[in-house]
């Protein structure tokens, strides 16, 4: 027997071009929710909203990411390059 989730769900019918679609069908997972993952797409843009990002300082906002990355990836380079550049022009 499945569990019913304490959560109540409405559907929604939205607008969006086909390509669009397509381009979102094909990086989902073949076991993956397409609502699922719309939802939580939504949910980090509303947290995202809430942040302070307009009132972080570039070093701030470089120092925030760098944690988004492993280490020495080319990313993580890039990052700390960043903040180096950044800290000697202060």
């Amino acid at each position: 027997m499945k569990r019913r989730s304490k959560t109540r769900t409405v559907p929604i019918h939205v607008t969006i071009p086909q390509h669009l679609l397509d381009e979102f069908d094909n990086v989902l997972g073949f076991k993956e929710s397409r609502s699922k993952k719309i939802a939580m797409l939504m949910k980090n843009y509303l947290a995202r909203e809430d942040s302070n990002l307009q009132m972080m300082t570039s070093i701030e906002v470089f120092e925030f990411m760098q944690y988004r990355f492993k280490k020495d990836s080319p990313e993580d380079i890039l990052i700390q390059s960043l903040l180096q550049i950044l800290a000697k022009s202060d």
